[in-house]
């Protein structure tokens, strides 16, 4: 360990976007000037999924998680007056990557930009969303080839751009162990460049494997964490060399970004937050060899709501004291020849190596998907189970309990807020944009792109002219529905009991006694209304809820409030949960309560759960709603036992 002439700090990054796009803009603009190196953009779910703002499926949704950008206009104001020549731009986009992408080149032409000197990132890692985060359109195999698109038009046309990021950072917050964070994202990676060889000279493909990064996550056991980051790096190296033989070491080098885990962020005493940031970002920074390459932290009140401009740049403070304050970036790596480190990457090699044999056994990460999704829950059950019996500690969660009052949760609650106005806001202008342009044109560039698409050739430059030529976010991603169809991922839940129902006795024994008084099974339908794709905690619920005998009907992410109505009605639903996590509870429950009303089902009761302001709790509470659980509510057999209560006929006739 010695030291050497101090390394150059990694990116400095905050995930941002809100609201609009004029809006993000002062943000961007602002953190640039605060000292952010690069710039993380953070999308709202109808421009993840391909939806305008005005679409039915866009209601509530509309600036709710990110930015929403419609077309070349939206994009224009989003990066106004920042030179994208000079910046580093990461896009946190993958079903529409292909087409934010486009208007990203657009605006960069009309800035007078050189296109081939542009530096980002698109994330387009498609199977981690069928795996966990869910803002997935068209099916696996189309999916994999417009990840290809876009990875054979970067290499040519902006060979600075790295065309995907292979992204594990959903697959540990979905509850992966670090051996099948490693295992699911390289196999990942495997099926693209196996996509991707036919499609350029041989002597062309090391330097293509050498734009592929990854986004990962870090978690609170941070020296598991370095030793994965170092595990990554060994066996993304061996994989290229071996499997694809790239003989230049620099092209095999594990290229990623990284944002610290927010699983682990609590809702209780929320101030803790800060430390376990820290403690996670060293895990992905102390190691020189692993070290990297970009870096944006949460905030410590993301359990709570959407973070303050305020609560961002003190997550920002953190990664700057650590690069310019502290002396970490004069020395080599400090781990080598740790024999404890050695042995843990090791370990987590061996087990990722076999979890890889298993997929490839199978035929590979896309005729592996369901497998991968059940093996997720499964993982994620088990952790949870670990809190509930407190053998995993989670101070201020389920030890250390009590505590004063935060003073950082000041009068506006600690968070920011959405105006519900910025939705018919975006609307309208999005309605202005559509009069205005030459519909000829749209309509002429939207035929080339779909023949494109028809005849499978590279979607980028039809995009990009579409693009120009003032299309729509939803324009597109109709072109891309109508021709490779529409998908709807496994749920990882299966109608079979599981090997978890230890402890679960007493409430098995209420649900039989209730489903005697009901004349049949307990039935509880799972709902996730709206384009929220976070199915961790719906996929808990419905495993446990099946576990305690319980007749669950889940069918995942992405209904309308009508189509969960509907399923009440045809299930003869006892009980509905409504999960949902982009903070658009208020609108979409109101949806579901008054179309229950309307179908004489009123009489159902309803619990929702999400990251929901108290405020909003009891909003809930006034539309009908019976019980609302946040982040705080981790006992689940606490929530079993509510319903169980709920469905009791005696209840029902009390009321």
């Amino acid at each position: 360990m010695t030291q050497t002439q101090k390394d150059r700090p990694w990116l400095i990054r905050t995930y941002a976007g809100h609201s609009t796009a004029k809006a993000s803009n002062a943000l961007y603009r602002g953190n640039l000037a605060k000292g952010q190196t690069g710039l993380s953009v953070a999308f709202d779910l109808p421009t993840q999924t391909g939806y305008d703002s005005d679409h039915t499926l866009a209601r509530g949704e509309v600036g709710k998680v990110g930015v929403p950008v419609c077309h070349l206009g939206d994009m224009r104001v989003l990066f106004d007056q920042i030179p994208l020549e000079q910046m580093n731009t990461s896009m946190t986009i993958n079903a529409t990557a292909p087409w934010l992408l486009a208007l990203y080149i657009a605006v960069a032409e009309e800035q007078g930009a050189d296109v081939s000197k542009l530096q980002g990132t698109v994330q387009n890692d498609l199977i981690k969303e069928y795996l966990s985060r869910g803002t997935y359109v068209c099916p696996p195999k189309p999916s994999l080839k417009m990840i290809a698109d876009v990875a054979e038009y970067c290499y040519t046309n902006v060979p600075k751009w790295n065309p995907m990021n292979v992204c594990s950072y959903h697959l540990q917050e979905a509850g992966a162990t670090p051996e099948q964070e490693l295992a699911y994202a390289l196999a990942t990676a495997i099926a693209v460049l196996d996509e991707l060889r036919p499609r350029v000279p041989a002597e062309d493909f090391p330097a293509l494997c050498g734009r592929i990064s990854f986004f990962v996550n870090a978690g609170i056991r941070f020296v598991t964490e370095m030793c994965k980051m170092r595990a990554f790096v060994d066996l993304w190296d061996e994989i290229l060399q071996q499997r694809y033989g790239v003989e230049n070491p620099k092209f095999r080098r594990f290229r990623y970004g990284v944002q610290v885990n927010s699983l682990g962020l609590t809702e209780q005493q929320p101030e803790n937050n800060v430390y376990r940031i820290l403690i996670e970002m060293l895990a992905v920074t102390l190691s020189k060899n692993a070290r990297a390459r970009a870096v944006q932290l949460p905030a410590w009140n993301e359990a709570l709501g959407l973070p303050r401009p305020w609560d961002q740049q003190w997550s920002m403070r953190m990664q700057q004291i650590l690069a310019y304050e502290t002396d970490l970036l004069e020395y080599d790596d400090l781990f080598d020849g740790n024999p404890a480190v050695d042995a843990k990457v090791k370990e987590l090699k061996e087990g990722a190596r076999a979890e890889l044999a298993n997929l490839d056994s199978m035929g590979g990460a896309v005729a592996s998907i369901e497998y991968m999704k059940s093996r997720l829950v499964d993982s994620n059950a088990e952790r949870l189970n670990r809190i509930e019996r407190n053998e995993t500690v989670v101070v201020g969660v389920n030890k250390w309990i009590e505590g004063e009052a935060s003073p950082l949760q000041t009068e506006d609650g600690g968070i920011m807020v959405v105006d519900p106005a910025v939705e018919q806001e975006q609307i309208d202008r999005l309605n202005t944009w559509r009069a205005e342009r030459d519909e000829a044109a749209v309509t002429a560039a939207l035929a080339a792109l779909r023949e494109a698409a028809q005849t499978g050739a590279n979607i980028m430059e039809p995009s990009i002219a579409a693009a120009k030529a003032g299309a729509t976010t939803g324009e597109w991603a109709e072109e891309m529905r109508t021709v490779y169809g529409t998908y709807r991922g496994p749920t990882g839940v299966s109608g079979s009991v599981s090997n978890k129902t230890e402890g679960l006795d007493d409430l098995r024994a209420a649900v039989d006694a209730v489903s005697d008084k009901l004349g049949r099974r307990l039935k509880f339908l799972v709902g996730k209304p709206g384009l929220d794709g976070h199915s961790n905690g719906a996929e808990q619920i419905a495993f446990r809820a099946r576990d305690c005998g319980m007749d669950i009907s889940y069918e995942g992410i992405r209904l309308t409030p009508e189509e969960i109505v509907a399923a009440a009605r045809e299930d003869d639903a006892h009980v509905i949960g409504l999960s949902i996590l982009s903070g658009s509870h208020l609108p979409l429950v109101k949806d579901v309560m008054e179309r229950l009303r309307q179908a004489g089902l009123s009489h159902i009761p309803v619990v929702v759960g999400g990251i929901i302001p108290d405020e909003d709790a009891e909003k809930l509470k006034s539309m009908g709603v019976a019980k609302v659980y946040t982040p705080k509510n981790f006992e689940l057999n606490s929530i079993m036992g509510d319903i169980v209560t709920l469905a009791d006929p005696r209840n029902l006739a009390a009321e």
